[in-house]
C-alpha cells in the first residue's frame, strides 16, 4: 500500500482491524464520528498493546513501532487526505454502512480502494445506495483479526480486475488467507455459520438437548473452537436474526428464525454484549 488505511467505525470490528493493521507494519487511521469518539477507541487499542507488553506477548520495540502506525480522526473530509484505502466498519444496517460509504466516495481520491466489512450485506446493494456500482468490494473479516486467518472477499459481478487484485493484496498484506466468493446475501461464511446456529436452536427448543450439551457434540465430536450456540452469542442474537431475516425475506425460508432466538432478541438478552443469550457472560466475556 502506498498510504494509509482508513478504518471508518471503532466498534469491535473497527478495534480489532485497525490493531492488527499497525502490527502487521501498515499506516492506519482510525476514524469515529468526532474525535473524542476515534481516540476513545484508540485508547481501547493502546491499553490491549500495554497488557500485551505485560505479558510479554508483544516486544517494547513492536510496542512503540504500532503505536506509531495508527492515528485516530473524525470521519471529515480532511481525514481521508493522502488515503488510499478505505475500510467500512460500520454496525450491520444497510443505511448506516451506505451513508458511511457515500461519504467516503465523496471526500475520497478517485482511486480510493473502497471496502466495507459487512459479513453479510449484499455488496451490489450497499454499491447502489452508495453510488459505488463496479466499485466496492466487500472484505469481511472475521473477529479477532489478528487471530482469524481468513478474510472473505464478497466480489459482485463486473467488478474491474484492479479493484480486486488491490483488495487481494491488502488481504495479503494483513497475512490472511483471501478466499474470494460470489456476492449475494450472507456470501458465504455466514451463512454456513447461521445454518448451523439456527439447526441449534431448534434442537434446543424442541428439548433434544441442553445449549451446553449441544455444543459439546459440535466441540469435542468435530473439532469445532466453539459450538454453534456459543458462537451465536459471541457474535451476537441481534445480529444472527438480522440476517435470518433477510434471507427469509428473499424467499430462503430455511433460514426462518425460531422462537428462542426471536424471544431473546425480543428481551435484549443478545449474547455476550448484555451478558446474556443462550449462555450467562461475566464483564470479561466468560461464561458464568
Amino acid at each position: 500500500m502506498s498510504g494509509p488505511l482508513a478504518i471508518l467505525g471503532p466498534g469491535t470490528l473497527g478495534l480489532s482491524a485497525a490493531q492488527w493493521a499497525a502490527e502487521c507494519g501498515l499506516e492506519a487511521r482510525l476514524l469515529g464520528r468526532d474525535l473524542e469518539h476515534a481516540e476513545t477507541g484508540l485508547s481501547k487499542i493502546h491499553r490491549h498493546w500495554d497488557q500485551a507488553l505485560a505479558k510479554g506477548h508483544l516486544s517494547p520495540e513492536a510496542r512503540n513501532q504500532a503505536l506509531g502506525r495508527l492515528t485516530a480522526a473524525a470521519f471529515t473530509p480532511q481525514s481521508l487526505e493522502g488515503v488510499t484505502t478505505f475500510l467500512e466498519a460500520l454496525p450491520e444496517a444497510q443505511d448506516v454502512k451506505a451513508s458511511g460509504l457515500a461519504a467516503a466516495k465523496s471526500w475520497g481520491h478517485p482511486d480510493l480502494l473502497v471496502l466495507s466489512g459487512t459479513s453479510a450485506l449484499p455488496i451490489s446493494g450497499l454499491a447502489r445506495e452508495a453510488g459505488l456500482t463496479g466499485r466496492l468490494v466487500g472484505f469481511h473479516l472475521f473477529v479477532p483479526v489478528p487471530r482469524m486467518a481468513v478474510v472473505e472477499m464478497a466480489v459482485p459481478p463486473d467488478t474491474p480486475q484492479g479493484w480486486i487484485d488491490r483488495a487481494k493484496a491488502l488481504g495479503s498484506s494483513l497475512r490472511k488467507k483471501v478466499v474470494q466468493v460470489r456476492d449475494q446475501p450472507g456470501f458465504a461464511a455466514a451463512r454456513m455459520a447461521l445454518a448451523q446456529g439456527l439447526e441449534a436452536m431448534r434442537l434446543l427448543e424442541s428439548g433434544v438437548a441442553s445449549a451446553e450439551d449441544l455444543d459439546a457434540l459440535m466441540t469435542l465430536g468435530y473439532g469445532h473452537p466453539v459450538g454453534p450456540l456459543e458462537l451465536s452469542d459471541r457474535v451476537g442474537l441481534d445480529l444472527r436474526l438480522r440476517i435470518a431475516e433477510g434471507l427469509e425475506s428473499a424467499g430462503e425460508t430455511r433460514f426462518r428464525p425460531p422462537q428462542n432466538l426471536l424471544g431473546h432478541v425480543k428481551t435484549g438478552d443478545v449474547g455476550i454484549k448484555a451478558h446474556r443469550g443462550f449462555y450467562a457472560w461475566n464483564a470479561e466475556g466468560k461464561r458464568t
